[in-house]
């Protein structure tokens, strides 16, 4: 019996040396093949230029004639080339490229070439987004993790907890989607149809600090977005942490702190508020608490990204930088009882967290149930 094909979906990455650019694939898988998009950027800030492709399920190679639009500088947008001829008269532009797409083992090679005479090829590589996290954990007590939390200066960090180590990735790209250009022209429409009846508030989708506060809407209710939450508190962090960990879990016996240099970050990079037509970032997103009565009382703060693997990203702007933005630090989960019943001395509760019925109900559940530590075991 032949074994099925090797899904080839996911996000790849390459780099041309010759006129050194960076190439982005991402690809959806479907039942009959796979659709996706591919954006190449020159390190020079030339317009980008992004194409269409669809593939079928399975092949060896296979060759697409796509037609090419173009990503000029300024608010993300796709030109056609016929605009972009006029807005650059001195520049040539492609309307049209012949794309080869072939399997290399465990890359793809990427071949094209257009209408105005220009070449490339490319290797494309991917990271495998089902293995482990990469990052180095400091693993600390409760008592180290204050200190450390409460010897930088407020605001330069923001803070994630995650339940177990996992890889950091949102919500979106640990789907089997991962091409933005599609979830942006018709999830997001679509999804803002569906929630205006629900909500006191019309977002105009057209204004940047509007846009974010829908997609953080979004996310806070459990549809798949870009975007990663934080918080200005390292203490909330730790709620999150440890909230979800029961005794009885014994799968991993950790639990996970994240730290970012906002500041830094944000000092040594540009921002970006999109995610479809630009290149590949990590950027904050200060979104508006719009419809979202959870994010100020947990000091909330966002991410917005097109990349797919982030701890990858990060690790490689950490290199050219010299320095390192993101820490993770690793807590026995074992301590739950000691933390949550000292994070409810802080007034840092579900209840505080989650205005509502549910919060306070998960309060009263965890005050009776969950913060007692438990009775030391004597010996017969």
């Amino acid at each position: 019996m032949s074994r099925p094909p090797l899904s080839i979906g996911g996000q790849w990455i390459g780099s041309s040396e010759g006129n050194n650019s960076e190439i982005v694939l991402d690809l959806d898988e479907s039942v009959d093949g796979y659709r996706g998009t591919v954006r190449i950027f020159l390190s020079d800030g030339s317009p980008g230029v992004v194409c269409e492709l669809e593939l079928p399920q399975d092949f060896d190679a296979f060759e697409l004639k796509p037609r090419l639009v173009w990503i000029p500088d300024g608010p993300p947008r796709i030109v056609d080339t016929t605009e972009m001829r006029r807005l650059f008269p001195q520049q040539q532009f492609a309307e049209t490229a012949v794309v080869k797409l072939k399997k290399a083992g465990p890359q793809l090679v990427l071949d094209w070439s257009t209408d105005i005479g220009t070449t490339g090829q490319v290797l494309l590589s991917r990271t495998d987004m089902n293995s482990p996290s990469e990052l180095e954990a400091k693993t600390v007590t409760w008592e180290d993790f204050k200190d450390i939390a409460l010897s930088n200066a407020p605001g330069s960090l923001i803070f994630r907890g995650q339940p177990k180590p996992y890889r950091l990735r949102t919500a979106f790209h640990r789907t089997y989607r991962k091409d933005l250009v599609r979830y942006v022209a018709d999830d997001i429409p679509t999804a803002h149809r569906q929630l205006t009846a629900r909500t006191d508030h019309i977002f105009n989708m057209e204004n940047g600090p509007e846009r974010g506060a829908f997609w953080n809407l979004l996310q806070h209710h459990g549809f798949p977005t870009p975007l990663l939450d934080w918080t200005y508190s390292p203490f909330v962090a730790a709620f999150f942490a440890f909230r979800r960990r029961k005794p009885s879990d014994e799968t991993d016996r950790r639990v996970r702190i994240l730290a970012f240099e906002k500041v830094a970050w944000t000092r040594d990079f540009n921002q970006l508020d999109a995610v479809n037509f630009s290149r590949r970032h990590f950027s904050i997103l200060e979104a508006l608490a719009i419809e979202n009565p959870r994010a100020i009382p947990q000091q909330a703060v966002s991410t917005l990204t097109n990349v797919d693997d982030i701890e990858g990203y990060i690790r490689q702007r950490e290199v050219e930088q010299e320095r390192v933005y993101l820490r993770a630090f690793d807590l026995e989960s074992s301590i739950r009882p000691q933390v949550m019943a000292e994070l409810s001395l802080m007034g840092i509760t579900a209840g505080s967290l989650f205005p509502g019925l549910d919060g306070a109900c998960e309060e009263l559940m965890g005050r009776f149930f969950h913060h007692q530590v438990p009775p030391k075991k004597t010996s017969a």
